[in-house]
């Protein structure tokens, strides 16, 4: 894949970043809040606009803050973009005056040689158009004014973005990355997962809870293929979360497991598994996405030659429902075993692509008809007809049989374990329903 241009949006908080940011890519990615600094790291989509790919970049606002005891990493980590950008997006408040320090940022940012765009934006009407004059002393000719909120002069921004972006031309071997969310409750490791799979620290790392509060794309590349790794909000109650960043970023962070290819549950070895881990495999478990469980801190545990073994039924013995994922042993410290994850999260994602063929389908139904026959939740033989597969993630089966009878539960297990070992599903659920012919 052909190195894409980078488009970094940089400024204070609370200017309107991720709302733009929004409005570029045409979908709600980046989490907005009327609250200043709720973007923490950076993030990232693939964005198509006029027929042009790009990287769009939203990030932290430049600020250090007393009562954000991280904020000074937020304001390092938008700084590093900035040096790695191909275009800069500066976005400014139109609804205040420029203040000297945005200013002296913003002589800093201009130093770095790279094309620059001065973006004012809640400049909701053409009475207020004025404000603008103020911007003319950076030095830039051209000053754009913006509301986000209300997609006033979008289509300026836009046309002058594409005007300073290459074509990108789509090779064979491009493809779309895998999306792989990654969830789990707040300081298993999930940001520490994916600094050592994109071989740095990306993503700002802290013992302090709720570090992570958007959710954060990685994109990477390994052996030719593409993968996007999701970061999200460390989940748990909301009933037991005041802070309104921190409730917004884990109604976020659900929605991020119905939207990615397929869901990987973090947890750690040191203290699963708990009941807030055994919700968010339900939430992975309803979505029909592909999941995959790993044990994180794997290297803190004191092991023998059956550790792993107990560890793999507790798992399932209190997650009997997702009994069906793969469990990953791993160190996001050490490393070992973490790529892993790419391996298997592919494996569970093709299996439940998966399609199989009627008359494959039938000589199964043949067999356990003849071995195994269905049974009722009355205790009546039930006979089924034909089975076909009616869809995908999850695969979905349908029953044909002479009555309108539901298969006995422990029936319906048994029937779906042996769907999985004759057609090997690995890492996701299968889903049955029966129909009267």
């Amino acid at each position: 894949m052909r190195k894409l241009t980078k488009v970094v949006i940089l400024g204070f908080p609370n200017v309107g970043k991720s709302t733009i940011f929004n409005r570029i890519l045409r979908e709600k990615k980046s989490l907005v809040h009327t609250l200043p600094g709720m973007t923490r790291d950076q993030v990232t989509a693939l964005c198509n606009l006029g027929g042009k790919s790009f990287i769009l970049i939203d990030t932290g606002g430049f600020f250090d803050s007393q009562e954000d005891p991280i904020s000074t990493r937020v304001k390092e980590k938008a700084w590093e973009a900035a040096q790695e950008a191909d275009v800069i997006l500066f976005v400014f408040d139109g609804k205040r005056d420029l203040l000297p320090v945005e200013e002296e940022l913003f002589l800093s940012i201009r130093k770095l040689g790279k094309p620059v765009f001065i973006i004012v934006n809640k400049i909701d009407s053409p009475f207020e158009e004025s404000a603008l004059c103020d911007y003319y002393r950076l030095g830039e000719r051209q000053i754009i004014g913006i509301s986000a909120e209300h997609k006033r002069n979008l289509d300026q921004l836009e046309e002058s973005l594409l005007g300073v972006i290459p074509s990108h031309v789509k090779e064979k071997e491009d493809s779309e990355p895998l999306k792989i969310a990654l969830v789990g409750r707040i300081n298993v490791g999930k940001s520490s997962l994916v600094n050592f799979l994109c071989g740095h620290e990306k993503l700002i790392v802290s013992e302090l809870p709720g570090t992570t509060r958007d959710s954060t794309d990685t994109i990477i590349r390994r052996n030719g293929k593409v993968y996007c790794l999701i970061d999200t909000a460390g989940i748990r109650k909301l009933s037991r979360t005041k802070d309104k960043k921190e409730k917004a970023a884990i109604i976020k962070a659900k929605k991020d497991i119905i939207l990615a290819d397929v869901a990987c549950l973090i947890m750690d070895a040191q203290e699963f598994t708990t009941q807030q881990d055994s919700a968010i495999a339900r939430l992975a478990h309803e979505s029909g996405k592909p999941l995959v469980i790993v044990l994180n801190k794997w290297d803190l545990i004191t092991k023998d030659e059956r550790s792993a073994r107990d560890f793999k039924d507790r798992c399932y013995a209190k997650m009997d429902f997702v009994a069906y994922s793969p469990i990953l042993f791993i160190s996001a410290l050490t490393g070992k075993r973490v790529i892993k994850i790419l391996n298997l999260a592919e494996q569970a994602y093709f299996s439940g692509c998966q399609r199989i063929g009627t008359s494959r389908l039938n000589s199964f139904l043949e067999w356990i008809n003849r071995t195994h026959p269905p049974v009722s939740k009355k205790g009546k033989k039930v006979k089924i007809k034909y089975i076909t597969q009616k869809g995908i993630l999850p695969p979905t089966f349908t029953l044909y049989t002479h009555s309108r009878d539901l298969l006995s539960p422990a029936y319906e297990i048994f029937f779906v374990r042996c769907l999985r070992e004759r057609f090997g599903f690995i890492g996701t659920s299968i889903r049955l329903t029966l129909k009267k012919s």
